[in-house]
């Protein structure tokens, strides 16, 4: 649970661990003001520059007093920064990247703010702290982590392998399960294991007296598709398609059922709501719904090439008569 970030803090004489955190984020650099080099040259330049360390000094005690224990920064920290920090007893974590920044404020409750805004008094700075239950650094993956946030609830799904091709493949298939697993909340959940696609083809075998002509084969051609799943599913699990996707056929129709489908290691017909196999219902319907646009342009394409081909035979004579149509 929380939000890691693949930083470490900037020196070891911060904290590694610290409970119930207050968190500034800070989207900039931790810095005084950018002064030109030419103004040092005169008085009036050296007395504004004075003045501007001492004002980003007073901004940095006001943190303190304000209880801050946790500084994320987008780029650097100045030295006096890290040294009064430190000194505070402060976590500070300096170039944080823009995502990481935007999670841990998401996360905290938190405001991003610029440096310009540590001249604000107490009462304003207040207003953009975040809080954390906890926050520490993880030395042997060098990750800082925050849990426990006080805004929006956040979990960091960690994938890793032993090479980098291995961890991109992995990634993917958590991306894949975490976004199934929104859409299953959002949409609900059919049964899965191929066993809804059965219910379906059962559906559409009812309706096959009424067809004629191509539109009979159509027909034919969509019981074969929804098939397909459950059959792919058990010949992969090492048993008989014809066999498995007849038995699961026939359960169904016997019980009434339209959740029915075949466990993969007993071969055996069962519950797929009962055994936890289920898929969601959005993705669901938008993988049929795409398989039909699919068909529906590979048989438009088929036509297509048979009229070039049409076009073909005819030959030149027939081509210089009617470029256009060519």
């Amino acid at each position: 649970m929380g939000v890691i970030i693949e930083k470490e803090r900037m020196n070891r004489q911060m904290p590694q661990r610290i409970e119930d955190a207050k968190l500034l984020v800070i989207d900039d650099a931790l810095e005084p003001e950018e002064f030109e080099e030419e103004a040092l040259a005169t008085d009036a330049g050296f007395a504004r520059y004075l003045a501007l360390q001492e004002e980003f000094k007073e901004g940095l005690q006001k943190l303190t007093r304000l209880g801050v224990n946790v500084v994320l920064v987008d780029r650097g920290v100045a030295d006096i920064a890290e040294e009064m920090l430190a000194d505070a007893g402060m976590m500070v974590l300096q170039r944080v990247a823009s995502r990481d920044i935007r999670r841990v404020a998401e996360h905290t409750g938190a405001r991003l703010l610029k440096r310009t805004a540590l001249r604000r008094n107490a009462a304003d700075l207040a207003r953009y702290i975040g809080q954390a239950r906890t926050v520490y650094e993880d030395e042997h993956l060098e990750q800082v982590r925050v849990v426990g946030g006080a805004g929006s609830p956040m979990a960091t799904i960690l994938v890793g392998a032993a090479t980098a091709e291995v961890v991109q493949e992995r990634e993917r298939i958590a991306q894949d399960a975490a976004a199934a697993v929104q859409a299953a909340i959002r949409g609900g959940v059919v049964p899965g294991g191929g066993a809804v696609e059965i219910a379906m083809m059962r559906e559409v075998q009812e309706v096959r007296g009424e067809a004629a002509g191509m539109a009979a084969f159509g027909v034919d051609c969509l019981v074969e598709a929804l098939k397909r799943p459950l059959a792919q599913i058990v010949a992969n699990a090492g048993f008989n398609p014809l066999e498995k996707v007849s038995e699961c056929i026939s359960a169904q129709a016997q019980a009434g059922s339209d959740s029915l489908g075949v466990d993969c290691d007993t071969g055996e017909i069962v519950d797929m709501l009962s055994a936890g196999v289920v898929d969601p219902t959005l993705v669901k319907a938008h993988a049929l719904r795409a398989a039909g646009e699919i068909a529906e342009a590979i048989l438009r394409i088929d036509t297509i090439i048979k009229m070039r081909e049409a076009g073909a035979e005819a030959g030149p004579a027939a081509r210089d008569m009617d470029s256009n149509k060519w």
